[in-house]
Order: C-alpha cells, then structure tokens, then sequence
C-alpha cells in the first residue's frame, strides 16, 4: 500500500512542513503552489568538490579560530558524529559547516540586537570534513538561549545549526542540533514543526562521556543520516 504521507518521495511525518503556522515566518514565505522538480544541469553534476586543502587549521575548533585576545565565553564542549546513509555506511568527504549563537544567546549578525553581549573572541561559525569513516568532530562553546518575538514570550532552545554538502555545492542538507534535557524543547514551534516524535528525537544529541575530556570539556554525540527510514530532519529537504 502506497504511503499516504510521501510527497515528492519525501515523509512529510519526519520532515517540518513548509507552511507551520505555529512558525509565523513560514506564513508569509511557505510556496502556494506545487513545487516542480527540476532536472540536474551537467554543470550541477559537474561542479565543485570539496577536499582537506578548503579548510583553515582551525576551522574546527571554534573556541580557536575567532580569537582575537584571550579565550571565547562559556562552556566548551566537544560534538563529534558520524554522517551515514540509511543502512550505517559512512558519507566521506562531506563538507559540514556549522554556526550558533555564543554562550549569552547572541549571534555575530548585524541583524540580531538581542540585548546580550557580543564575545570578541567568538564568530560562533566552524567547518569540518568528514573523514574516511564519516566521522567529524569539532570544539565549540555551549550556545545560550535567546528570544526570537515568534509569539509570547517566545526563546529558541539551545542549538547549534548544521549544513551538510554533498558531492558538490548545490547538494546542501540544513539541520539543527538540540541538547537533551533542555525544558525549552516542549514550547519551541520549530523543533515541534517535525511532526514525528522519532524525527524530533533524532535532532537531539546525546551526552557521551567517552567523547568529555576530563576537567576540560563534555563531549555530545550526534550522528547525521541522510536518507532512510531514520534519516534526520532537514529543513530544506523538499527544496
């Protein structure tokens, strides 16, 4: 029997839906007709791959390469992972570029003037490939909450954001990365825009006391899947 939820070859149980009222942005900007699906061009097929030599030394370690005097604000912590497809097989070569806020909840945007301070030492943005195995890792400082005025009262939970690109640069995959235990969860309308309890789930990481390094930093896992009956939630999936 045909599964009523796939569109597009896409489950719409796991994936956000473009239009999700209780995001009030996804009014306005949500499609009002079908998409079309548009043939890959030689030049998509063809273009620009990514390799060790597009990286910076630190380009993984966030709690490095945006210092200016001294060291960045907050915890730090370590998110390592695999990216995988949908039967364990790793993804190598994938470039995986991340930002956040920093620990006082304040993006390093013109646009965002919430009313925290900036870190001087802290662009909260990163980049890694995945190596042989799948596998990234990458130092960072533990993101604070902030108010975004969605409705009432409203705060985005801690979250560090994640793109993926695959074997060339118009094959892009956007997700976010949540923290377990965090009591925002329950009340953000983006994270509960993934209908499925198992896809939000999927966004969270896990506390990996193998990954801690002792009196320095906790480690978080968090795998990506590309495809699959578990693959991750992406935002931009059905573009």
């Amino acid at each position: 029997m045909k599964n009523p939820q796939l569109v597009n070859g896409l489950d719409w149980q796991v994936h956000p839906p473009f239009l999700h009222p209780p995001y009030t942005s996804t009014v306005k900007r949500a499609p009002q007709e079908p998409l079309i699906a548009l043939p890959q061009s030689l030049a998509e097929l063809t273009g620009p791959v990514f390799g060790e030599g597009d990286l910076e030394p630190l380009d993984n370690d966030l709690t490095r390469n945006g210092v200016v005097n001294g060291e960045p604000i907050g915890e730090r912590i370590i998110v390592t992972g695999r990216v995988i497809d949908e039967s364990g097989r790793p993804v190598p070569g994938a470039l995986l570029e991340v930002w956040q806020a920093n620990a006082c909840g304040r993006y390093r945007h013109h646009k965002d003037q919430h009313d925290a301070p900036l870190d001087p030492n802290f662009t909260g943005t990163g980049r890694i490939i995945t190596d042989q195995h799948g596998f990234y890792r990458l130092t960072t400082i533990r993101p604070g909450a902030y108010p975004w005025r969605n409705h009432e009262n409203a705060w985005r939970p801690p979250h560090i954001h994640f793109s993926l690109f695959g074997r060339h640069f118009l094959q892009r995959l956007v997700t976010q990365m949540y923290f377990p235990g965090d009591p925002l969860l329950p009340l953000d309308p983006i994270f509960n825009g993934i209908p499925d309890e198992n896809g939000r789930a999927r966004l969270i990481s896990h506390y990996a006391h193998d990954v801690t390094e002792p009196e320095w930093a906790l480690g978080y896992r968090f795998d990506i899947v590309v495809c699959g009956p578990r693959e991750t939630p992406f935002e931009n999936k059905g573009e």
